[in-house]
């Protein structure tokens, strides 16, 4: 996904922009092809950025294959709360 700073001269832009903030706008060319403007929210954002970071990937793959647990009770044991 590529990010695009829109200018504010770019009026007509800017009045969809305004408008997608509200609803969805689909726009669609003269060819037919359709495309959708919507607001992105902060979450949605954050995600996108935590799936790109390989580092994180790669330790909650390693993490998923994990078989072995420890109970609540030997974890209390071994920090010393029990």
């Amino acid at each position: 996904m590529k990010t695009i700073k829109v200018s504010r001269q770019a009026k007509t832009l800017n009045a969809l922009l305004k408008r997608a903030r509200h609803e969805n706008v689909i726009l669609r060319s003269v060819e037919g092809e359709e495309f959708i403007l919507a607001e992105i929210d902060d979450f949605n954002r954050e995600v996108e950025l935590t799936r790109k970071n390989k580092q994180l990937m790669k330790l909650l793959e390693s993490r998923a294959k994990q078989k072995n647990t420890i109970s609540l009770e030997e974890t209390k044991r071994q920090l010393g709360l029990a």
